[in-house]
C-alpha cells in the first residue's frame, strides 16, 4: 500500500463527514456575510473611500488567518492519535505498507481535505464579491487561492506532526491548542519582548532588520507576506505592502529576510521541519 491509497482513503473517509461539510458549510456562510458587509458599508473597515477588490482581498486574508488554524485543529488532531488510542494503526501497519508511507498519505489526505473546504469557501465568497463589485480579476484570485492553500497545507503538516507525537487524542488536542495559542495569539508579544531585552530593556528608537523574520515566524505572519508578494499590485494600492516589510528606504539595498519573499521561506519551512520532526516521532513509537 503506497502513501497514496492511504491519503486517497483518508481523503474519501473525512469527504463522508459530517463534521466536514458543516465545516465547510460555516466557512462559506462566513465569507459570504464578511464579503457582503466588507463591499456594503467599507467604512465600518477602514475603507472610507468604498471598497475595492484588493480591499476584499486582504481583508479575505485576516479572516482565513482565523479559519485555516482552527479548521486544521478540528480536520488534523486526531489523524494519527485517534488511529493509536483505537489501536487500528496497528491493524494499517500489519497491510504490505510502511510508517513512512502511512504518515505520508495521512498529511497529504488531511492537507487535500483542509484544501478543498477552504477553495470551496474562498471561490463562493470572492466570487460573490467580484460580482457585487462589478470586477472579475481571474489572475489575482489564482494566486490568492495558491498562498492560501499553501497556508493550509503548512498548518495541516503541522497538526498531523503534533498529532503524531502522541497516542492520546486528549494530548494531542492540548498540544493543538497550545501551538494555536503560542504563535497565533500570543507570538506579536515575542519579539517585541524579545528587542526589549536585547536592548537593555529599553525599546529602541527604531526596529532593526532582524526583528522582521522573528516576526514571520507565526505562520499566519508569513501567509501574509506570501500574498502580498504574489500579489504586489493590490497589496500596494491598500498599503499591505508596508505591513510586510521592514520599512528600508528605496536608496538602501533590502537583506532577503527584510522582504515579504520571507514568507514564502517560512511557510515551506513550517511544512517540511513538521514533517520530518513528526515522522520521526511516528517512526520511533512503539504501538
Amino acid at each position: 500500500m503506497t502513501w497514496t491509497v492511504v491519503a486517497k482513503k483518508d481523503f474519501r473517509d473525512a469527504v463522508q463527514s459530517r463534521a466536514l461539510w458543516a465545516l465547510v458549510g460555516v466557512f462559506v456562510l462566513l465569507s459570504v456575510l464578511s464579503t457582503y458587509a466588507y463591499i456594503e458599508v467599507p467604512q465600518l473597515f477602514g475603507e472610507p473611500g468604498g471598497a475595492t477588490f484588493g480591499g476584499l482581498v486582504f481583508f479575505t486574508v485576516g479572516l482565513t488567518s482565523l479559519f485555516v488554524p482552527l479548521a486544521a485543529i478540528v480536520v488534523c488532531y486526531k489523524s494519527l492519535a485517534g488511529e493509536r488510542e483505537l489501536g487500528s494503526i496497528k491493524l494499517l501497519l500489519s497491510l504490505p505498507t510502511t510508517r513512512l508511507h502511512v504518515y505520508a498519505g495521512k498529511t497529504v489526505g488531511r492537507a487535500g481535505v483542509l484544501a478543498f473546504g477552504l477553495a470551496v469557501g474562498l471561490l463562493v465568497g470572492l466570487g460573490f464579491g467580484a460580482v457585487l463589485l462589478g470586477t472579475v480579476a481571474v489572475v489575482p484570485i489564482v494566486l490568492f487561492l495558491i498562498a492560501t492553500l499553501g497556508f493550509a497545507v503548512a498548518y495541516a503538516s503541522i497538526m498531523v506532526g503534533l498529532s503524531a507525537t502522541t497516542g492520546s487524542t486528549t494530548r494531542a488536542t492540548t498540544l493543538a491548542l497550545g501551538f494555536f495559542v503560542v504563535f497565533e495569539l500570543f507570538w506579536d508579544v515575542v519579539p517585541v519582548a524579545l528587542l526589549y531585552v536585547v536592548n537593555g530593556f529599553a525599546l529602541p528608537t527604531s526596529m532593526p532588520d532582524w526583528i522582521f523574520p522573528v516576526m514571520q515566524v507565526a505562520p499566519s505572519s508569513a501567509y501574509f507576506s506570501t500574498v502580498v508578494t504574489l500579489l504586489p499590485g493590490l497589496a500596494s494600492s491598500v498599503g499591505a505592502g508596508e505591513q510586510a516589510g521592514a520599512g528600508m528606504s528605496p536608496t538602501e539595498v533590502e537583506p532577503f529576510y527584510t522582504t515579504p519573499e520571507i514568507g514564502i521561506v517560512v511557510l515551506a519551512l513550517w511544512t517540511l521541519v513538521a514533517f520530518l520532526i513528526g515522522y520521526t516521532r511516528f517512526e520511533s513509537a512503539d504501538f
